[in-house]
């Protein structure tokens, strides 16, 4: 961790007053910021160390809400197969996900998130703390929960196993700088009423988020429909299960009750429209959550259902997708999205205390993006250039907590190469996996 003056760029704030500052500096000390502004500010810390933004965009680092990173090690299987979740992935996790596959697939993802400039990451998935030793390795901030499921699992023999490993897990881990622990019941329709309370009760007795897929799939509407006569929202809502600690990815199926339920409980909301449209799932009417002031951020879902694990992908989709949904393409102008990516997902994961804002006090979690690249120019909107121009080729350097994890669009401290073989290998144990469906 170095004492840390970043100069020579234009720094988008994303504060309240969404301040735009050119030829600003940052300056760093002890992982957080400590000074922000311009030239001057060279004088009085000159025995920092300094990095030439070279007149790059510097942006508080983006949060993806919604993650199976170690899925990474799935990419591109059964891309345009019916019902991929029970034909392919349930069997496929069945039948080779082990702690190697988790870690090995984590370090791998979390390093494509860090190349594209995602400081903080939340995930669902089994054998969460091999993803927390992969993030705590490579320095990436992680909101990580344990799956729970209504069947036997990966890491557990019995059917709701998770919920004895996710208290381990919490213990092992709470109060820790760079990982929260959380509980992830994996959906409504795959646990039941007494699991779902208890996994909230988990979540009040630590304080920790519970994140869930939530009023994603048609069979999971028709369910609670024909049972209760309730949406998923409202069925959950019914079993008291839902507050500000409450992290609900997709969210696509629902109506104006249910956003007033998401409004009075305060819930985040993880919009993963990569994920969604590439899966037929449809479009999530995030302009009325917007309306009623619902926190939003932007998640990527596991990189075997999008593809990719970067927020810069999924802002453009936003934009493009959302105006076309909405027929108005007036809608979700580019500095909105650039909220939903940093300090709307930092207000998803409860985290805007520390992150998703350049200012002082806040935890030193940046990005540079490089203005130098042939997609990049001419700049006259910042944040349009964020959102519609740039891609994750032009992160050059990213800092989580005051450490320098990429530099020069390499990242550092680790061996890429080795991480890269290692997920190389994995895919000759899932090939075999693949033709034993």
């Amino acid at each position: 961790m170095f004492n840390i003056l970043i100069k020579n760029v234009t720094i988008i704030t994303m504060n309240e007053k969404s301040e735009i500052i050119e030829n600003g500096v940052v300056v760093i000390k002890d992982g957080e910021i400590i000074d922000i502004g311009n030239s001057e500010l060279e004088d009085i810390y000159d025995k920092f160390y300094i990095i030439d933004g070279n007149n790059g965009i510097l942006m508080p680092g983006m949060i993806n809400c919604h993650s199976h990173v170690s899925m990474v090690a799935f990419r591109s299987l059964a891309d345009d197969a019916p019902d991929r979740l029970k034909k392919y992935i349930f069997p496929l996790e069945k039948n080779v996900v082990d702690k190697e596959l988790v870690y090995i697939g984590a370090r791998y993802g979390i390093c494509e998130m860090l190349l594209s400039g995602v400081t903080t990451f939340c995930d669902m998935y089994y054998y969460e703390s091999e993803v927390a030793k992969a993030a705590k390795r490579l320095g990436i901030r992680g909101v990580l929960g344990e799956t729970i499921v209504d069947f036997p699992s990966p890491d557990s023999k019995e059917p709701f196993g998770g919920l004895k490993y996710c208290e381990e897990f919490i213990k092992k881990w709470q109060g820790d700088e760079l990982i929260t622990p959380a509980i992830a019941p994996h959906a409504p329709y795959t646990n039941d009423d007494l699991h779902l309370i208890k996994a909230y009760k988990l979540s009040k007795k630590y304080n920790i988020p519970l994140t869930m897929h939530v009023a994603e799939m048609d069979y999971e509407y028709k369910k609670y429909k024909n049972e209760y006569n309730m949406s998923p929202v409202q069925y959950l809502d019914s079993l008291k299960i839902l507050d500000k600690n409450f992290i609900g990815a997709h969210m696509v199926l629902v109506d104006d009750k249910d956003i007033d339920i998401l409004e009075k409980r305060q819930i985040g909301v993880s919009h993963n429209i990569g994920a969604n449209s590439k899966g037929a799932k449809g479009v999530a009417p995030i302009l009325k959550m917007c309306e009623k002031k619902i926190s939003i951020g932007l998640g990527t879902d596991g990189p075997m259902s999008g593809n990719t694990l970067d927020i810069i992908t999924q802002m453009s989709l936003v934009g493009k997708i959302q105006k076309l949904f909405n027929k108005d393409r007036r809608v979700f102008p580019a500095k909105d999205i650039v909220k939903m990516a940093t300090i709307g997902g930092a207000k998803v994961l409860n985290l805007d205390h520390l992150v998703g804002s350049i200012q002082i006090g806040k935890k030193a979690d940046l990005v540079i993006l490089e203005t130098e690249s042939i997609n990049m120019n001419p700049i006259y909107d910042y944040y349009s250039t964020i959102v519609y121009s740039a891609n994750p080729s032009n992160v050059d350097t990213v800092i989580v907590n005051g450490n320098i994890i990429v530099r020069n669009k390499r990242i550092l401290h680790v061996d890429f190469n080795d991480i890269f073989r290692s997920l190389i290998k994995m895919k000759e144990k899932i090939l075999v996996a693949i033709k034993e469906l």
